[in-house]
């Protein structure tokens, strides 16, 4: 099996083919061109499967060499996992009902960037959501690793959704989805907040990281 990560670009997508694959990858230029892409293996349980990350897009109308090279490469795909950064659902939702109507292969939703939808005020219905676009939505964070596992085993749940019969144009589907599904609340930052944004964000996470540890050797040590 061929699965195709596609998104715009600056949405995790990287880092969620980093939790999918591990050190398996390989970097290669697309035959007769400069453009660069990675692939790797990934092995979870039963299944095995090609993962490829292909350079970010915001539509599948190519303007550009880099592009072209990610729609051919999802031509190729037996399934495409559609990386969305879930605080700009709005902007993202264009190439996913974009791959929707324009190609027949079976689509898996990764609504990456969870963490941040609570830190903005963003509360996002899932479940109507997936009913909306008519295949499984998963809500990731490729930061922390929250919802990969989950991804991963709706991989076999992916589908052609209905959607792409309507003739609604996408602007308006995406208004009404976005506005069925999506809630903004005025939200603070509370202390836990910032101190998971610390924890899980270089410099400071590798000093938190190794005070837990110290902390942690202390208490065995001496308590």
């Amino acid at each position: 099996m061929k699965i195709v990560l596609a998104g715009n670009p600056n949405v995790g997508k990287s880092v969620i083919f980093s939790r999918l694959t591990g050190a398996r990858v390989i970097a290669a230029n697309y035959p007769g061109t400069t453009v660069a892409f990675t692939k790797g293996l990934m092995k979870f349980s039963s299944l095995q499967a090609e993962v490829i990350d292909i350079p970010g897009i915001y539509s599948l109308e190519a303007t550009s060499g880099a592009e072209k090279v990610a729609v051919e490469l999802l031509k190729q795909a037996d399934l495409i996992v559609n990386v969305i950064d879930a605080t700009s659902l709005e902007r993202n939702l264009y190439l996913t009902l974009e791959l929707i109507k324009k190609s027949d292969k079976p689509l898996l939703v990764a609504l990456n960037m969870w963490d941040e939808t609570k830190h903005k005020g963003i509360e996002i219905n899932i479940a109507k959501l997936s009913d909306f676009l008519g295949v499984p939505v998963v809500a990731t964070c490729g930061l922390t690793a929250e919802g990969i596992k989950d991804l991963v085993s709706k991989i076999n749940q992916a589908t052609v959704s209905p959607l792409k019969k309507t003739s609604k144009s996408i602007w308006a589907q995406i208004g009404e989805i976005v506005s069925a599904s999506q809630k903004l609340t005025h939200r603070h930052h509370t202390f836990l907040d910032r101190l998971q944004d610390l924890s899980t964000r270089p410099p400071l996470a590798f000093f938190i990281a190794a005070l837990v540890i110290l902390l942690s050797f202390m208490v065995v040590r001496f308590i």
